[in-house]
């Protein structure tokens, strides 16, 4: 079958429609979801297709020759023992023809089953690894401010019941190594702070009378607030940093930065004698 009609796009999709058509068709034929016969042969048809596809130069290829420029050594390379090497999705492999689990010996980036890192997409605390070579990985999902302050989650692991203790400070993607087994976290973001590393921003905003004649307002930080001082004639998008405000480096008492971003508010609608004391207040500047 034609990869554009295994993976149900034109040929003139963009990357971003391909990745959305892999992820429907993957999930669809997910062998641990369909258990339809044909299912682990059509998901290795999806990820096939998407590895030429998603490649500009591999797509080029496939453009101009077809399938029999991939499926006849372009990607599949014998190696010694009838062991085969190549390519399904973003995910490298290598496999024998005496016999076996086909997918054996699959790079993924931490994830030794290319079935099970599907279990991304579903959300929650999901298994992602159990090849006896890797070690098991297990992802985790925090909100923002257990990431920041640390946290302590009980689960069940290979039927036991454990609690998993997560530092203060980890990151999303960041992975944490126990005994016997990872844990990669997911962390939600936070409608108000924007995190970069430990470092944390927040837009605040400021009256007009405040950013022109100064005072003193309350900024919220990831461990309370504070009371910072306006200067006189403060612009907007004045930052201040807040040393050591910031969240905490994992396994550390060193924290990172707050930027404060001045914002300040226009008011949408003005009544007439507002108006009036705007313009006075213009001539008097000018």
């Amino acid at each position: 079958m034609d990869y554009y009609e295994i993976l149900g796009v034109s040929k003139n999709a963009s990357s971003a429609e391909l990745k959305a058509a892999y992820r429907k068709q993957a999930l669809k034929w997910h062998p641990d979801r369909n258990k339809a016969p044909e299912a682990t042969e059509k998901f290795k048809e999806i990820n096939h297709a998407y590895e030429v596809l998603s490649d500009p130069k591999k797509k080029e290829m496939y453009d101009q020759y077809g399938k029999d420029a991939f499926e006849k050594g372009g990607f599949g390379q014998r190696g010694a023992a009838g062991a085969q090497t190549g390519s399904y999705g973003p995910f490298t492999y290598t496999y024998s023809s005496g016999g076996g689990n086909p997918f054996e010996g699959f790079d993924m980036g931490g994830f030794s089953d290319p079935f099970d890192i599907f279990e991304q997409f579903f959300g929650g605390f999901g298994r992602t690894g159990q090849s006896r070579s890797r070690r098991d990985v297990y992802e985790m999902n925090l909100t923002f401010d257990e990431a920041v302050a640390g946290v302590e989650k009980k689960t069940v692991i290979k039927g036991k019941n454990k609690t998993i203790k997560i530092p203060a400070g980890v990151d999303d993607g960041m992975r944490i190594r126990f005994a016997d087994f990872d844990v990669q976290v997911r962390v939600q973001p936070h409608p108000k702070f924007k995190r970069e590393g430990q470092d944390v921003y927040i837009e605040q905003e400021i009256s007009f009378k405040t950013a022109s004649l100064g005072g003193v307002v309350d900024v919220p930080t990831v461990t309370g607030s504070v009371k910072l001082r306006i200067r006189p004639g403060t612009q907007s998008g004045t930052t201040v940093r807040l040393r050591g405000q910031g969240i905490t480096h994992p396994q550390s008492s060193r924290k990172g930065d707050q930027y404060v971003i001045y914002k300040i508010q226009v008011p949408e609608h003005i009544s007439s004698k507002a108006k009036q004391l705007l313009e006075e207040l213009e001539r008097e500047l000018s």
